[in-house]
């Protein structure tokens, strides 16, 4: 069973929520990259959003354009990225790991290698930020061969017509975005949040995760007690910009997850 799969039909016997943290890979290079996805096994973190480093992320805000830059900076690339995957892999990790990408990134991969290289790397799912599901029948295909959810996302102005056409393509869990525009923190939840998980409920059985713009313990509980999962991306990354290369950057940013990750539960 995918690990996705796995965890949230654990977490939903338990009658918890999924803390879905997001770092940009490469940031600031692999080593702490690896070193912070094993702090957050250790603190109950229960998927891994790796941001794959672009030099266009159209989608992120400031301090996820900030880390990709940083990463590329770093020399960070896929075929790295999913070296450092398979050596968590091997190290015993088994966090579900999902891949935040451009489709250019896979298009100039190969889709095909790219799936093949994703999940014998132990990647559970893959979020390609720009591809809709209407151009992406053979890309859909290919994943799901490998073992790998295509998760994809839904925006506050998405009309239930296409909620129901992108839930008929998703798997895994499908991605809420809370907020109109890019990635970054914000002072309160979207009031969105309640209806449109409604929505996408109506359309798919598969856990719905919110993200964008939740960044402190308050929104996170907030957020938690409308969906089945929350995601923090752009707090857990301005923390590490904060701290750099520090030798302890491992262990303080998993100390500052801790306590959201246990205000989800």
């Amino acid at each position: 069973m995918n690990r996705i799969d796995a965890k949230f039909r654990a977490l939903r016997a338990a009658g918890q929520k999924a803390f879905i943290a997001y770092i940009a890979a490469g940031d600031p290079n692999l080593k702490a990259t690896a070193a912070i996805a094993r702090e957050f096994e250790r603190v109950g973190v229960d998927v891994l959003e790796l941001g794959v480093p672009f030099s266009d992320p159209l989608a992120d805000g400031i301090v996820n354009q900030l880390a990709a830059e940083r990463a590329l900076r770093a020399g960070t690339t896929l075929r790295g990225v999913l070296e450092t995957v398979a050596a968590l892999r091997r190290q015993g990790v088994q966090t579900p790991i999902v891949l935040y990408v451009y489709f250019n990134i896979i298009h100039r991969h190969g889709v095909k290698q790219f799936a093949r290289n994703a999940a014998t790397a132990g990647v559970d799912g893959v979020l390609a930020l720009d591809l809709t599901p209407e151009e992406a029948a053979g890309y859909e295909q290919v994943m799901k061969r490998a073992g790998v959810h295509p998760i994809y996302l839904v925006a506050p102005t998405t009309p239930p017509a296409r909620v129901r056409e992108i839930a008929r393509h998703a798997g895994g869990f499908i991605y809420y975005v809370s907020r109109e525009g890019v990635t970054g923190m914000q002072k309160s939840v979207s009031a969105s949040i309640t209806p449109m998980v409604k929505t996408i409920r109506r359309f798919s059985g598969l856990p719905v995760a919110v993200g964008f713009g939740v960044s402190t313990l308050a929104q996170a509980r907030t957020v938690a007690s409308m969906a089945d999962g929350v995601v923090v991306g752009s707090a857990i990354v301005n923390q590490i910009a904060k701290l750099g290369h520090d030798r302890q950057l491992a262990l303080k940013v998993a100390r500052f997850v801790a306590p959201m990750v246990k205000a989800v539960k």
